[in-house]
């Protein structure tokens, strides 16, 4: 245990407190055993060791924190952790990188959800992959987990993050119906169009603190982690398929913007329909792409998408830069905003997009007009390099403040 707190000890030291996200606030932090998941690069790690720093002093023997990927784990067992700790007055177990526990198994929801029994006075934070889904692991951890999934940095988040600039989170009813003052409140501070454009290209993840000569390297690096580490030990994604899975990225990558035929990439890749609707859906758990359907109520196991978009802007700047296309920018960016809080579908026939059902919205340029949504109830055009609203044609950075 002594090796452990000291490497906790060196880890909480080592991590800056000088920017912290909102989602801090947002986490209910008393619960006996919280699951952070989101995808690689998003800040899981920094922000558990952040609260840790905050809110026990230096050396507190009281909490802990390691990583399940450590060879710590090769000698241990989760329950043999937290019972040494418990018994030597251990309070707070956060253990980061749960899917690292055991590559290729669950023992660790198992072995979870035994803690939570034998030790109810231990509070317990874990966090993992996005592909993970507890309810898959084990029904009755799922139920005493209380969840929460951490996305990158929306454009209100990188405003802060790289230009201390803060604003509030605009719902988007409030979006829609109060247009002018989310535009007078940002507006007066800076210039949303020029800093958007900024966003667009570098800002979703937050290591971009860490430097931006190694940002694009960073995300080729997360993506190429996931295709070749978590899908095979997480989804069983057979190894010999790696390269066809990043042969797969780099089609939708080559098509802008990438409407889906299921039977011409099974052919290309020399692997089944089936298989590639399979393989596009572990994508999209993974947070790297983002799939589209017409109609999500019918989706059925071997439904495949209307439409796949790159997760958010800054992958396809990364993977493609020679071949950024600005409609598909754009469309990118909206999905990612939108996809977070509310129900995305693909308007196929008008519009670009329904949300909840509710709204239609079409997503362009400054010259974008109402010819395609036109008598339509509930239609929008969100539309870039457009500085302020005219009724209700929005500048798309506004969709960056949902969260």
């Amino acid at each position: 245990m002594d090796t452990l707190f000291r490497k906790s000890d060196r880890l909480l030291a080592n991590t800056s407190t000088d920017i912290v996200r909102e989602k801090m606030g947002e986490i209910h932090w008393n619960s006996q055993l919280i699951t952070i998941i989101g995808a690689k690069g998003v800040g899981k790690s920094t922000l558990i060791k952040q609260y840790l720093k905050l809110n026990y002093p230096p050396g507190d023997r009281r909490v802990l924190y390691c990583s399940a990927d450590t060879v710590d784990f090769s000698t241990r067992t989760l329950v043999e952790l937290a019972e040494e700790f418990v018994i030597q007055g251990g309070e707070l177990l956060a253990i980061d990188e749960i899917h690292k526990y055991k590559p290729g198994t669950t023992d660790w929801s198992r072995e979870i959800k035994e803690i939570y029994e034998l030790f109810p006075d231990l509070k317990m934070i874990v966090s993992g992959s996005s592909l993970l889904r507890l309810k898959e692991g084990d029904a009755d951890l799922s139920r005493r987990a209380v969840k929460y999934t951490m996305p990158g940095l929306s454009f209100r988040e990188a405003l802060r993050f790289y230009h201390d600039l803060s604003f509030p989170v605009w719902s988007l009813e409030d979006i829609l119906a109060h247009p002018h003052d989310l535009w007078q409140m940002v507006s007066s501070k800076c210039k949303p169009v020029a800093l958007f454009k900024e966003y667009l290209e570098k800002g979703y993840y937050p290591f971009l603190l860490e430097g931006e000569g190694e940002y694009y390297t960073k995300i080729e690096q997360v993506v190429n982690y996931i295709i070749e580490t978590e899908l095979p030990q997480i989804c069983k994604v057979d190894v010999a398929n790696v390269r066809k899975l990043q042969a797969l990225i780099a089609m939708i990558c080559s098509e802008t913007p990438f409407e889906l035929n299921a039977n011409k990439i099974a052919s290309a890749l020399e692997i089944g329909r089936d298989t590639v609707v399979e393989y596009l859906k572990y994508l999209g758990d993974a947070k790297v792409l983002n799939l589209l359907y017409s109609d999500k109520k019918r989706i059925g196991k071997l439904s495949k998408p209307d439409k796949v978009y790159l997760e958010n802007p800054n992958i396809l700047y990364a993977l493609a830069p020679a071949k950024v296309e600005i409609g598909t920018l754009r469309e990118t960016f909206a999905v990612d905003c939108l996809s977070e809080f509310h129900v995305v579908e693909y308007g196929k026939t008008q519009g670009d997009f329904k949300v909840d059902s509710r709204y239609t919205f079409e997503i362009g340029g400054r010259s974008k007009d109402f010819s395609q949504i036109a008598g339509m109830k509930g239609s929008y055009v969100f539309a870039d390099d457009w500085d302020m609203p005219d009724g209700a044609k929005l500048p798309l950075w506004m969709l960056g403040f949902l969260y």
